[in-house]
């Protein structure tokens, strides 16, 4: 209905960038290369549905805004382009983080049919790829998350308390765990398991910046290294990561695999050890889990 012409249709399938076009209800009309790309959703999975189906958008909050506040709806409504910072679904269950532009699509008389969405990957993929060919030649990473292993952490841990002592640069760790993980296994079995650890794992590199490194440190744990941050810094990008795992999710049989983690979340300080600064991050971890888990635990007070 809206490409009715070959060249234009050719020039939008090969763009790097994803585009879909809705209709004034928000019906999904087309779906570019880019955006299975981007998303892992076909076109033929997504085209007549919502956006609200699969692909949901949240903000930094978690708030869902295909329900709430959507761009598209409010561009169709006033006809004002808009630009945000959003988070969209992988088909495989963890959140993307895009740059999203909306803009009105108009027929031959000048009505308004509908509107469009152009959205860009913003995760650090260079970065990201780079590092795990490094890793895969030092036998530092972890093969089935492909994050640094616990070995690699340890030693950047180090390098950073070195460079901390020495140049007065700070830094802080994440020492993130999967709730109630056992269930997970339990119920589903070891393979939605592998799959939960996934997904996990690619929200939390997809969603740091270059600088940050992400680990696995052992069965469900993950820990990352935060260079170059403030307490409240460190606090809002822990914070961001837990809302957006608990955004994720994929489609089994029996419903949506969801799952949270629990944070406990420090800066280093110049006295400490990698052993001392461990023992502070995972004390803080285990009060957010005494304390309801699913949370963020930061403060000294605290433990």
């Amino acid at each position: 209905m809206i490409i009715d012409n070959d060249f234009s249709k050719t020039i939008l399938e090969n763009l790097y960038d994803g585009v879909y076009f809705v209709d004034c209800d928000r019906k999904i009309l087309y779906w570019n290369k880019g955006a299975e790309n981007i998303t892992g959703y076909t076109s033929s999975e997504v085209i007549g549905k919502r956006c609200s189906d699969n692909i949901n958008h949240v903000d930094d909050n978690g708030v869902q805004l295909c329900m709430t506040t959507c761009p598209l709806a409010k561009t169709v409504a006033d006809s004002i382009p808009r630009e945000i910072h959003l988070y969209i679904r992988h088909k495989k269950g963890h959140r993307v983080p895009v740059l999203v532009r909306t803009a009105i699509l108009q027929d031959s008389q000048g009505q308004i049919v509908g509107a469009v969405e152009i959205f860009s990957d913003n995760s650090p993929k260079l970065a990201i790829t780079q590092r795990i060919k490094e890793l895969e030649k030092m036998a530092l990473l972890d093969p089935l998350t492909e994050l640094a292993n616990r070995r690699y952490i340890e030693l950047n841990m180090q390098t950073k308390i070195d460079e901390m002592r020495r140049y007065g640069k700070p830094f802080g760790i994440l020492f993130m765990d999967i709730d109630h993980f056992k269930k997970i296994n339990d119920l589903h079995g070891h393979d939605i398991g592998d799959k939960v650890l996934i997904m996990v794992s690619n929200t939390f590199m997809k969603n740091v910046r270059a600088s940050d490194i992400v680990g696995r440190w052992g069965g469900e744990e993950f820990l990352a290294i935060i260079p170059n941050i403030t307490e409240e810094q460190l606090h809002f990008t822990a914070n961001k990561l837990r809302v957006l795992v608990e955004q994720s999710g994929f489609p089994l049989n029996s419903g949506i695999v969801q799952v949270t983690v629990s944070i406990g979340a420090t800066l280093a300080q110049p006295k400490d050890t990698i052993e001392t600064l461990l023992e502070r991050a995972d004390k803080l971890l285990y009060y957010s889990k005494a304390t309801g888990r699913n949370r963020v635990s930061i403060k000294q007070s605290m433990i």
